[in-house]
């Protein structure tokens, strides 16, 4: 058994990053003679502290505990074949510990799936930036044997500083992703976002023709938040819920149109389409901001549509509350664009191949 090494923040399940990018293909390569190894930093009481305002005294203890976890995973590393950097090995400036990593006779192999070189940090961690260098990411890339890269956006930011990278898309594992109960043919409509504490800025691009459309359906329609239990909007009567991984899929059964509204900048133009690939496996109809690789995931009008202005958004919301049909046949298509091109099914002999080819090396 050749052994990997993958180098991430977050426990198993947790982070969507991982869970979609790499964590479901953990049994596949155990079937093709790989034994596949999380490392992470944060533990669930951890991540409660990150992401939390203010516990400076927490942060500190975590980042000292955080540095003798690497420290130990180097002799870690020189016991696998290949070492897996998600996105960072440490949530500093530093690349310490990857330059040490990539001196062994294992492969180093780096995975990002946003704009990472951008700087872009949580209102939790402000006070923080300080500590952080995106600048970091193109010296892990240069050390790097090879770079998986989320999308083109990222690929061509990646080449300026490694030749060997490839293009691996997140993916969702549709036979996991099945959508819980029938479809909904009553007269309530859910419009539903999922995300995070993180990316719920984000939604906050939605709430001018959310608003419109409340007006517009009144009591026919409901708005629902998942992934930011704090949040709350008493116009749009939004409650957020929280994100768990054992309710996920019921709790994205209930939107019978999902919503990915995005800005139009750096940041977002790496970003992979996670959430709309989400709704489009439960075969929900999806509507995005026309951002990045939305535009190569979406073929407006087919299986989803973009929305880039608030007439648009409105447009293509009200068609879809106004018709059953329409959101059964584009939810249905959606379906099948995740399966031929944005599923673990269609990807992992890809993933696979690119392992055993960089150890033939």
């Amino acid at each position: 058994m050749r052994k990997i090494l993958f180098i991430a923040s977050h426990r198993k399940d947790r982070s969507p990053s991982q869970r979609f990018r790499f964590e479901q293909y953990f049994e596949f390569l155990k079937q093709n003679n790989f034994d596949p190894e999380l490392s992470n930093l944060l533990s669930e009481e951890d991540d409660k502290s990150f992401y939390t305002k203010g516990r400076f005294l927490n942060k500190a203890v975590l980042l000292v505990k955080g540095f003798f976890k690497r420290w130990k995973d180097l002799k870690g590393a020189k016991n696998a074949d290949i070492v897996f950097v998600q996105r960072e090995a440490f949530m500093t400036g530093s690349v310490f510990f990857e330059k040490k990593m990539s001196r062994n006779k294992n492969k180093l192999v780096f995975d990002f799936d946003d704009s990472i070189w951008i700087l872009d940090t949580s209102d939790a961690n402000k006070k923080w930036e300080w500590l952080k260098d995106p600048a970091k990411t193109s010296r892990i890339i240069a050390l790097s044997d090879m770079v998986f890269a989320g999308n083109q956006y990222l690929a061509e930011y990646a080449k300026k500083f490694n030749k060997n990278v490839l293009i691996v898309p997140t993916t969702i594992d549709t036979s996991e992703y099945k959508r819980s109960g029938p479809v909904n043919n009553n007269e309530t409509i859910c419009i539903g976002w999922s995300g995070s504490i993180t990316t719920i800025k984000h939604f906050e691009y939605a709430i001018p023709f959310l608003l419109r459309i409340k007006k517009k359906y009144g009591k026919r329609l409901l708005i629902k938040v998942i992934g930011d239990s704090s949040y709350f909007h008493e116009e749009l009567e939004i409650s957020g819920v929280a994100w768990t991984k054992k309710e996920e899929i019921k709790e994205l059964s209930e939107f019978d149109i999902g919503i990915m509204p995005l800005p139009f900048d750096e940041w977002t133009k790496g970003k992979c389409g996670l959430k709309g690939l989400q709704y489009m496996a439960l075969e929900i109809p999806t509507i995005m901001s026309p951002v990045g690789v939305n535009t190569e995931i979406i073929d407006d009008g087919i299986n989803g549509f973009l929305a880039d202005t608030e007439e648009e958004w409105m447009e293509k919301i009200s068609c879809l509350i106004d018709s059953f049909e329409l959101r059964q046949r584009i939810g249905k298509k959606g379906r099948e664009t995740v399966e031929k091109g944005y599923s673990v099914e269609s990807q992992k002999n890809i993933y696979l191949q690119a392992f055993n080819e960089l150890l033939k090396r």
